[in-house]
């Protein structure tokens, strides 16, 4: 491995780039994430990531038993050969799940067996530290260990269960038991999910991986003919893992900058044999594009009502809020909105009966909260009044425009349009990644080349089984901008990537 002192020196103050000795694997976080997905690179899939290249490595427990009997029969042909060294796609055919990749759901089911079902069956996993096949690498992230967990307000609670929250051969649930806490219907609050990320590291031993505190700014692949002679060398030495030609070396430069406890920004640049993105898809808010919508009563995250209402600038007196959209951040705004008896008028496209609706996919034991927004959405709406005071629902409705005297006029399915005064709006329609850093935003990346990445509709080309960009070698993606979105489904992301990674660098054994 590389010696900590050279991957130190790698992001030294205004590094010289010609210096950098090239690092195998640069794992990217930029910005943050909700309590409903996930993102970051120093977040649970660069955490996962980093300890599959640490040397950690996952075999199939013998004696053990696996509910899916075909899966079964598979590992049970190779229990001497760790899965990060069998074919995936093999082991992975004929799964079922909540995600559409398939790796997600083979390490998903190995880890938790029949956990769909309510079922709290061990593992079928053992790890072994097999330390010579540590690959170095360095994860980059603004936050400490555990990703924006640490940002946000530490007594909200998970959309996810509690025991899908953990990270391999640390369960959550057993972290929990020993701080004596416990989950509150199934869940757990964000405070605990940061304490238990940062633990995991360190447990693990992982935390000389991570550089906190960067912001990468830009990540281009060049060649050997555009760097400097002292690189090349350093690249065509005998311990680099891969082996390149002349004519074919090119790796990735990665630049960016280092917040000091001054403030002050120092730049750094590293060469990098192979990147990962894992930065997430809640940096940049959706907006409707419509007339006004820059106006300053407008806005684009909860955090501004919850600002408005600290301050008293809204209140029970005041015209309505107006929420537009219909996933988990509105329902937060008007549960939110709703405890401070502030009026709300609710819009959104869809139907309230619509399946694809998030409300109608939620089991209500389990999530009684969402289940009373939706049946405020149901039972309230502006045609029938319902139980439900400072509440108006408008169903398969759309906004038009936002006036300055904060008048805002709506349409219906049919075309009927209506104004509405406001004391401020809530565009709560989602969000797409900032991926800034890359040549063309990251667009070229897409499965449509021709529209922006989007983790539901337009997600990063991957392969399914090394999660490897298609259209960019040596690039690889996790999390939502792969189409994972929830912390249970990133470490199959993580399995694949560092499968591939340890194939690249000859650490499979044959």
């Amino acid at each position: 491995m590389l010696p900590d002192r050279e991957m130190d020196s790698a992001l030294g103050r205004h590094q010289n780039k010609s210096g950098s000795k090239p690092i195998p694997v640069v794992i990217i976080g930029v910005k943050k994430k909700n309590l409903h997905c996930v993102s970051s690179g120093n977040g649970p899939s660069g955490i996962c990531l980093s300890y599959l290249l640490s040397g950690y490595t996952p075999y199939f427990k013998r004696h053990s038993l696996h509910p899916h009997p075909i899966l079964q029969n598979k590992l049970e042909e190779a229990v001497d050969v760790s899965i990060l060294d069998q074919d995936l796609e093999y082991l992975s055919e004929g799964l079922e799940g909540r995600s559409n990749s398939p790796v997600s759901l083979l390490f998903d089911t190995l880890q938790r067996p029949d956990t769909d079902f309510g079922v709290s069956a061990e593992s079928v996993l053992t790890w072994r530290h097999e330390i010579d096949r540590a690959i170095p690498h360095l994860v980059l992230g603004k936050n400490p260990p555990g990703g924006a967990w640490h940002s946000i307000e530490g007594s909200m609670i998970t959309l996810s269960r509690g025991e899908w929250m953990g990270l391999p051969d640390l369960q959550f649930k057993d972290w929990l038991k020993q701080k004596k806490r416990g989950l509150r219907n199934h869940r757990a609050t964000a405070e605990d999910i940061a304490q238990y990320y940062q633990h995991y590291v360190m447990k693990k031993g992982l935390q000389k991986n991570f550089r906190c505190g960067t912001v990468v700014t830009s990540v281009r692949k060049v060649s050997a003919k555009s760097i400097s002679n002292h690189a090349q060398k350093d690249l065509q030495k005998s311990d680099s893992l891969w082996n390149f030609s002349e004519e074919s070396m090119e790796v990735f430069q990665v630049d960016g900058f280092v917040k000091t406890v001054k403030g002050d920004k120092d730049p750094f640049s590293v060469y990098a044999e192979n990147v990962v993105l894992a930065t997430g898809t809640y940096d940049s808010p959706t907006w409707l594009r419509v007339k006004g919508e820059n106006l300053s009563y407008v806005h684009h995250q909860l955090s501004a009502l919850e600002e408005a209402v600290k301050n008293n600038s809204i209140g029970i007196t005041s015209d309505p809020v107006l929420i537009v959209g219909a996933g988990l951040t509105a329902a937060d705004a008007i549960l939110f909105a709703h405890h401070c008896s502030i009026p709300v008028i609710h819009v959104f496209r869809r139907r309230v009966s619509d399946p694809g609706l998030i409300f109608n996919q939620l089991p209500k034991m389990m999530y009684p909260e969402y289940h009373k927004v939706h049946q405020m959405m149901k039972e309230q709406s502006a045609a029938c009044a319902g139980p439900y005071e400072c509440y108006v629902s408008l169903p398969e409705h759309h906004v038009l425009s936002f006036g300055k005297d904060k008048k805002c006029v709506l349409q219906d399915k049919d075309g009927c349009q209506k104004a509405y005064k406001i004391s401020m709006a809530l565009v709560l329609t989602g969000s797409n990644p900032n991926l800034s850093f890359l040549p063309n935003n990251g667009i070229d990346l897409a499965m449509d080349s021709d529209q922006p990445v989007n983790p539901k509709r337009n997600p990063i080309d991957i392969d399914p089984f090394t999660y490897e960009c298609t259209q960019e070698k040596g690039l690889y993606a996790l999390g939502p901008l792969a189409g994972d979105n929830f912390v249970r489904f990133v470490q199959g992301g993580a399995l694949a990537a560092a499968s591939s990674l340890l194939r690249k660098a000859n650490k499979n054994p044959p």
